[in-house]
C-alpha cells in the first residue's frame, strides 16, 4: 500500500477491494464501535471499518450478539464515521433486520447509510432468502458484504460456536452459499470458522474478495474483533485469535498508578494546576 498522503487520504470503495483481489493484495479489517479507536485504526491503514454487532458482546456485555438493535448499530457507526477519512466503513445489519420482508430489509439498511455516512451494510446467511435480501439491496445502489460459514445471529439454530462445513455436504452448501451472494451482487463474503482448505477453494472459486476470521490464510483478507486482538477482552481465547497487544495488562497498570497518585496527593502537582 502506498504511504503518500494523497492515497493515505482516498477512500476505499468496492472498486479498490475488487482490484485488490486481483492484484493478491490482502484486505485488512478490524471492528471499530468508537471515534477514538475510529481514528487510529484509520491512522494505520486499515482497509475497512466494520460497526460489527459484535458491540453487543464486547461494549455492551450481552451473551451473544441477538439483543442489539438498529439504533444501536446506526448510534455507534456514527461515531466511527467522524473517526475515519480512509477506511471504508460497512455496517452490520442486526437480527431480525433482514431477514423476513426484503422491502423492510431495504429500508433499514437505507437509514443505516442515510443516518451514518456508511458505504455499505453487512448481512448474515448465504441462502436463497438470503440471496433475495441482498440483491434488493444492491439493485438500491446499496453495497452488501456478504457473512457466511459460523453467522453469529443463528448461534441457536447452529447448536453453537461451531465450525463449519467440516464434512461434505456442509462444505458444498458453503460454497454454494458463497456463490450464490456473488451472483446476487455482494462485493465481498465474510467466511468464519471455516476449515482453512475450503475457505481458500471458496476464495479461488469467487471473483469478490473474501474475509477471513477463524478461516486460515487462504482468504483474501481479515477480520478480528478490535478488543479481541489489542488483548483488552481477556476472557477470548479462541484458537484462531492471536493477541497483537496486551492492552488489558497496560491499562490496569495505568489504572493503579493513576489510583495511587490521586491517594498519595502526588497528582495533580502544581504543573497540572492553573494560576
Amino acid at each position: 500500500m502506498s504511504t503518500d498522503s494523497s492515497a493515505a487520504q482516498r477512500r476505499v470503495n468496492v472498486r479498490e477491494l475488487l482490484d485488490m483481489k486481483k492484484r493478491g493484495d490482502r484486505i485488512v479489517v478490524l471492528t471499530a464501535y468508537d471515534v477514538l479507536f475510529a481514528r487510529l485504526l484509520d491512522e494505520c491503514g486499515i482497509d475497512i471499518a466494520l460497526v460489527g454487532d459484535s458491540l453487543g458482546q464486547v461494549f455492551a456485555g450481552y451473551p451473544s450478539t441477538l439483543p442489539v438493535t438498529l439504533d444501536d448499530m446506526i448510534y455507534h457507526a456514527r461515531a466511527v464515521r467522524r473517526g475515519v477519512h480512509r477506511a471504508m466503513v460497512v455496517v452490520d445489519m442486526p437480527f431480525l433486520t433482514f431477514q423476513v420482508d426484503p422491502a423492510e430489509t431495504l429500508r433499514n439498511a437505507g437509514r443505516i447509510m442515510k443516518e451514518t455516512g456508511a458505504e455499505a451494510v453487512k448481512l448474515e446467511g448465504g441462502d436463497e432468502e438470503a440471496a433475495r435480501h441482498v440483491h434488493t439491496l444492491v439493485r438500491a445502489g446499496i453495497p452488501v458484504m456478504g457473512h457466511v460459514g459460523l453467522t453469529p445471529q443463528s448461534v441457536h439454530a447452529l447448536g453453537g460456536y461451531r465450525v463449519q462445513g467440516r464434512d461434505a455436504a456442509a462444505a458444498a452448501r458453503l460454497r454454494e452459499d458463497a456463490k450464490r451472494l456473488e451472483d446476487a451482487g455482494a462485493f465481498s463474503v465474510v467466511l468464519e470458522l471455516v476449515p482453512a482448505v475450503l475457505a481458500g477453494d471458496i476464495s479461488r472459486a469467487l471473483t469478490i474478495p473474501t474475509i477471513g476470521i477463524g478461516a486460515g490464510p487462504d482468504t483474501d483478507g481479515q477480520v478480528l474483533v478490535i478488543p479481541d486482538a489489542l488483548g483488552l477482552n481477556e476472557g477470548f481465547q479462541p484458537r484462531f485469535l492471536r493477541r497483537f497487544a496486551e492492552l488489558a495488562t497496560a491499562t490496569r497498570e495505568g489504572m493503579k498508578a493513576y489510583a495511587a497518585a490521586v491517594r498519595s496527593g502526588e497528582y495533580p502537582a502544581a504543573e497540572h494546576s492553573f494560576e
